[in-house]
């Protein structure tokens, strides 16, 4: 059984796809650190991020694992490297890329064959599971998105101001809903929810009220 959960950045999705997962006793796909796994490897190899056959070479030849709530690329913990502002906006970039994409959405799928599992990301219910059992997608007020996003980088030990962060998630937002291939969009059958001013128990006691009703009307 899959679930899905979509949404723009600082929506809440990570953290309620976790939180989810674990009510219902599923798998945990974070499908953003995936792309974040391959800017970083691109940052760290120096290639150019507009370069897009060298972006969709560098996704071909890393290895990308999850264990224990951590995120490995070759291997190596790279759970916090992911998160810092220079690997968000290189993530963004070579998420456009078609051969990128096709690269993580075949890995996705691998990873979701055969269990139950709670993928997040920008394009889960739209085109890597389209047939999902259940979608959802959050959103949230862009001034909120910014205050999240600082306190993840405040909790990091760095100072961003409200204002830039804004700024990039305007910028993110526009690239993400205008690329060709897999744009941020819901699905035409995802439940949206607007996170702004809910507490992460709330979105989680909606999610997972929604996915166990579904699952019992189907048992009877």
């Amino acid at each position: 059984m899959i679930v899905t959960i979509d949404g723009p950045a600082g929506s809440g999705k990570s953290t309620a796809a976790r939180g989810l997962s674990q009510r219902l006793g599923f798998e945990f796909l974070d499908t953003g650190a995936m792309y974040r796994c391959v800017a970083l490897a691109v940052v760290q190899q120096n290639v150019d991020p507009a370069d897009e056959q060298a972006v969709a070479s560098v996704s071909q030849q890393i290895q990308i694992t999850f264990s224990d709530a951590k995120v490995l690329l070759d291997g190596e913990d790279v759970s916090l490297e992911i998160r810092t502002p220079e690997v968000t906006e290189a993530a963004s970039l070579v998420a456009q890329y078609p051969a990128v994409r096709e690269e993580l959405v075949h890995l996705q799928r691998q990873a979701a064959a055969d269990i139950d599992i709670v993928s997040e990301g920008r394009d889960q219910g739209t085109v890597v599971f389209p047939d999902a059992f259940c979608k959802f997608f959050l959103v949230a007020d862009p001034e909120e998105r910014a205050r999240r996003r600082q306190d993840e980088l405040q909790a990091q030990g760095k100072d961003v101001t409200c204002e830039e962060i804004l700024q990039q998630i305007y910028e993110r937002d526009q690239r993400d809903e205008q690329r060709i291939v897999a744009p941020l969009k819901p699905a035409d059958d995802a439940v949206e929810i607007n996170t702004s001013t809910l507490t992460i128990d709330e979105v989680l006691d909606q999610l997972e009220q929604i996915v166990r009703t579904r699952i019992n009307s189907v048992a009877h």
